[in-house]
């Protein structure tokens, strides 16, 4: 009789229960370098960062700016700083809509399963949209260039208002993080965001002079967030009052972060 021994295959090790302070930071790169490398694979999403912001600089400029400042030059030099701010804001709903796909498509399932950082995940998707921040708004600095737009303060004016521009958006972008975790679907994530950020841009001073609004308009647009920051970056940019709009956004930046971002972490670790 022949016996038969049988070698139990080795236990799977579980994923480990403590990431220190520097793995984080290495995992959060490399998936923040995942989220940048998809650019490559898919290559609207470049084309989308890319195409819509020139596109509402053209249509704002040539089709507003006669009738707002008189002539397109003047406008150009108002609205850009605006739609700086735009756009900066609307592509907060980029994170939303990402982390929702990536939760809904089961990839964070996947990387629940390895050895690293809880939140590492949610952290690199934030890292990669705070770069394509930056390349938005280069392009958009840079197209307005070619049609007429002048920086009239100094390179530091402009390398103030890009980092002003980052960490307001990035401490809003909290918000549509949150948004982004508690809808069912991608599609939902895009109504309630662009609900969100369409009046709060719409009803500031980034696009058209506050003086016009209605009184009970203006009233709210005095202390809309979205005012403020589009002052200070117009200031940074083309000259005028600076350090009050700056404080008063760092105010409503931290305000965000602090609201909203225990929130979106909560509801973060709840959904994952």
């Amino acid at each position: 009789m022949t016996a038969m021994t049988t070698t139990a295959a080795p236990a799977v090790a579980a994923p480990a229960g403590h990431v220190g302070p520097l793995a984080t930071l290495r995992q959060t790169m490399t998936l923040a370098w995942r989220s940048l490398v998809q650019v490559k694979h898919n290559p609207w999403e470049l084309l989308d960062l890319s195409i819509q912001p020139i596109m509402f600089l053209l249509l704002f400029t040539y089709v507003f700016g006669g009738a707002i400042s008189g002539s397109t030059g003047d406008y150009l030099q108002f609205a850009l700083p605006g739609l700086l701010v735009q756009n900066a804001l609307f592509y907060t709903l980029s994170t939303a809509i990402g982390l929702n796909t990536d939760i809904t498509k089961g990839v964070f399932d996947r990387l629940r399963s390895l050895p690293i950082a809880r939140t590492a995940p949610l952290s690199g998707r934030i890292i990669a949209d705070t770069a394509k921040q930056v390349w938005a708004f280069a392009l958009l600095v840079g197209f307005g260039m070619v049609l007429g737009f002048r920086v009239e303060t100094s390179v530091l004016g402009l390398l103030g208002a890009l980092a002003l521009l980052v960490v307001v958006a990035l401490a809003m972008s909290w918000m549509s993080v949150l948004i982004g975790l508690k809808a069912s679907s991608p599609e939902k994530v895009q109504m309630i965001s662009f609900s969100t950020m369409m009046p709060l841009t719409f009803t500031s001073s980034a696009l058209v002079p506050s003086q016009t609004f209605p009184e009970w308009l203006k009233v709210w647009s005095d202390i809309n967030p979205v005012t403020h920051l589009a002052d200070a970056i117009r200031g940074l940019l083309i000259g005028g009052e600076v350090a009050h709009a700056s404080m008063i956004s760092l105010l409503w930046a931290a305000g965000f972060a602090v609201v909203f971002a225990p929130l979106a972490i909560r509801a973060f670790r709840v959904r994952v």
